[in-house]
């Protein structure tokens, strides 16, 4: 991906080296009747499930909780305590970020202007080891997550190393395709998805929930191909790129880390879909170029 010389965004806050207070809520860890199982969950249950969280981004509170997609579901924004600040980082990462996040901000804004609406450009938070969001706390162990209360995407970028070396995902672009993905979940919010979602989720069951939410997942992963090939038709993908991408789709789909966390496969645990799954959606996207093909609340996905 040839992303050096572009824009880049304006919209990062640099928390890196910051000393954050760690006031958020906490782990809620359900005592009866909240475990994948029916009852509550075990130590082993518990590791699996920071496992999942941490590759595929969603805050392991919600897990534990029984909280909103992606994140803690709290109605409001946890206080921060003092923290002491450092000047942002101006290093390739820094940079790679903030030209990835203005390439979603031009491709999302050109798009929700040719639908006749004003696209509200997300700020990314960059952190390490802990972070407090609207949505409560979170460490490094969560992944990228997208929160809707102070509508942010939070990134520890040691997760990229991770992506690469434990899970065999390189590549600017598979990097890419992380940032893509929860600025899918913006999409959603800005489109009044992800409310109306969350409030449905309430009545379900839980095996229901999940599948809502592997749907909600599947959708920021074919926002995230929507995005990629506007960013093709740019002329900035280089060969291999877009192989990339699905390379990482496949390493963190839900039966793949199961298989790789526990040897074997829950299927009405998913809560982001498998690999075959969020391979097939981000491609959608990217034949496509058009988030109305991008529905995946109807019908089979």
């Amino acid at each position: 991906m040839e992303w050096r010389g572009r824009r880049q965004s304006d919209n990062v806050d640099d928390q890196r080296g910051s000393s954050m207070g760690s006031s958020g809520p906490g782990f809620r860890i359900p005592i009866g009747g909240g475990g994948r199982g029916g009852g509550g969950l075990g130590i082993g249950g518990i590791v699996v499930v920071l496992i999942i969280c941490w590759i595929t981004g969603i805050n392991p509170l919600t897990l534990l909780s029984g909280g909103d997609i992606g994140f803690d579901g709290g109605g409001g924004s946890t206080s921060q305590q003092q923290s002491t600040r450092r000047a942002p980082a101006n290093d390739d990462m820094t940079a790679f970020v903030r030209t990835v996040l203005a390439d979603t901000e031009d491709t999302w804004g050109d798009v929700f202007k040719s639908q006749g609406m004003r696209y509200e450009q997300p700020t990314l938070v960059l952190f390490s080891d802990r972070v407090n969001s609207a949505c409560g706390f979170a460490s490094s162990a969560t992944g990228p997550f997208y929160c809707p209360n102070d509508r942010k995407v939070y990134l520890d970028t040691a997760f990229f190393r991770e992506l690469e070396q434990r899970f065999d995902a390189a590549g600017d672009f598979a990097e890419a395709y992380v940032i893509a993905h929860e600025v899918g979940h913006h999409v959603q919010n800005l489109l009044g998805i992800l409310p109306k979602v969350n409030q449905a989720r309430q009545r379900m069951s839980e095996a229901d929930s999940n599948r809502m939410s592997v749907r909600v997942e599947l959708q920021a992963d074919c926002f995230a191909g929507v995005w990629g090939k506007f960013t093709q038709q740019k002329g900035i993908l280089e060969s291999g790129d877009l192989e990339e991408a699905l390379n990482a789709a496949q390493q963190i789909g839900d039966d793949t880390l199961q298989k790789r966390s526990q040897g074997y496969v829950v299927p009405e645990s998913f809560n982001h879909g498998t690999s075959a799954q969020r391979m097939r959606w981000f491609k959608r996207g990217f034949d496509s170029g058009n988030m109305k093909s991008c529905d995946t609340f109807s019908g089979d996905v």
